[in-house]
């Protein structure tokens, strides 16, 4: 039953044009629009973006929170991943390369010798289908779908991937979930939007507070590659356990030039859903709630943005804007001691991201 499955899924994806991607057909790129209440986004099928987030501030005045560009063809062109869906494996891959159940694989390196989001093409590269797309009411959403065919990038296995976006009352959810139709596979995927509570064109958010619930980060290399072992944020700078001003202890990170790590989420077990960060904006007084089923949450602070023309004409530079990235550890291929990232035709991945808005401050960030 299960070859019998495949075979059908294959014929369906050749016939509809899929089975080798759609890395062109830039003509067909489209915005989609979601709305309710006074929350709306736009998304494109360029990659499964987030272009925009909109949503009023403590006084009522609406404004985007989202770093992009005003036209959807401009992502083709983005090196910073604005919003991008991640894929198939987002975050680095020490050596481009890892072994699986005895075989080797070697993908396309892209950041010196290793593999940064899966390589100079992948997910955020290519037009996705257009599943669904509900633009109000009480649930509104649209569905993207993406077929990697085996051997993309240098990943084994035929992989359909979703990608779904869910407006609920103040909040975005993100639903992630792919299927592996003949092979065992490595899969993180993620969303890289860019956050700017202030506003998109606001400048600097070096005087945002952020609370992040990870005791621990990922040791890394000189490289940014996880080295396997893992080291407590107590007594470093990257102790947001309680709440911090992100401008605080930024500049005791030079090899970075900011914050660009993964944290081990407390109490991540299994697939449940938990709080894993909390910003907030006192000058607007947004406040995002990060929830997420995944292990890990990667902090970067758009230290390699640069110059780069944004919305407006807006001119985005380094600590323009603050990642919070769910995800498993990264280079997990590498590490059996991480969480596992293989996904099998038995068993499908699903990455669930919820993002909550308020002009609630917390108690705990009264003092700022």
């Amino acid at each position: 039953m299960t070859k019998i499955f495949v075979l059908l899924s294959l014929l369906f994806l050749a016939t509809s044009g899929f089975v080798h991607g759609s890395h062109k057909k830039k003509d067909h790129i489209r915005l989609f629009e979601l709305k309710k209440d006074d929350l709306s986004i736009k998304v494109t099928n360029w990659g499964a973006t987030l272009v925009s987030l909109i949503l009023p501030d403590k006084n009522g005045v609406l404004g985007d929170i989202v770093l992009g560009y005003d036209s959807p063809k401009a992502y083709t062109n983005d090196s910073s991943y604005f919003g991008a869906t991640v894929g198939r494996v987002g975050n680095r891959i020490g050596g481009a390369q890892f072994t699986l159940n005895g075989i080797h694989y070697k993908l396309v390196a892209n950041e010196g010798n290793n593999t940064l989001h899966a390589g100079p093409k992948a997910f955020s590269d290519v037009l996705w289908t257009v599943e669904k797309y509900i633009k109000d009411g009480d649930r509104p959403r649209v569905t993207f779908s993406y077929h990697s065919f085996d051997g993309e990038g240098g990943f084994p296995g035929d992989l359909i991937v979703s990608v779904s976006y869910i407006l609920g009352k103040n909040s975005l959810r993100i639903v992630m979930k792919a299927k592996a139709l003949n092979k065992p596979t490595p899969v993180n995927l993620l969303n890289h939007a860019y956050w700017n509570l202030g506003n998109h064109n606001s400048g600097n958010i070096l005087d945002e507070v952020v609370q992040i619930f990870g005791s621990q980060v990922t040791l890394l290399d000189d490289h940014l590659i996880p080295t396997g072992k893992f080291a407590s944020v107590k007594g470093t700078p990257y102790d947001f356990l309680e709440p911090h001003i992100v401008g605080e202890r930024i500049n005791q990170l030079p090899k970075t030039n900011g914050y660009d790590i993964n944290y081990v989420l407390d109490g991540a077990k299994g697939k449940e859903i938990k709080l894993g960060a909390i910003v907030v904006d006192k000058k607007s007084g947004r406040v995002m709630k990060v929830f997420t089923n995944a292990p890990g949450l990667q902090f970067y602070t758009a230290n390699f943005v640069k110059n780069e023309k944004g919305k407006g004409g807006f001119v985005y530079q380094p600590r323009s804007a603050l990642c919070l990235e769910s995800q498993a550890f990264p280079d997990s291929v590498n590490h059996p001691n991480f969480p596992s990232t293989i996904v099998t035709p038995q068993n499908p991945y699903k990455h669930v991201l919820l993002l909550k808005f308020s002009t609630k401050i917390p108690h705990s960030f009264s003092q700022f």
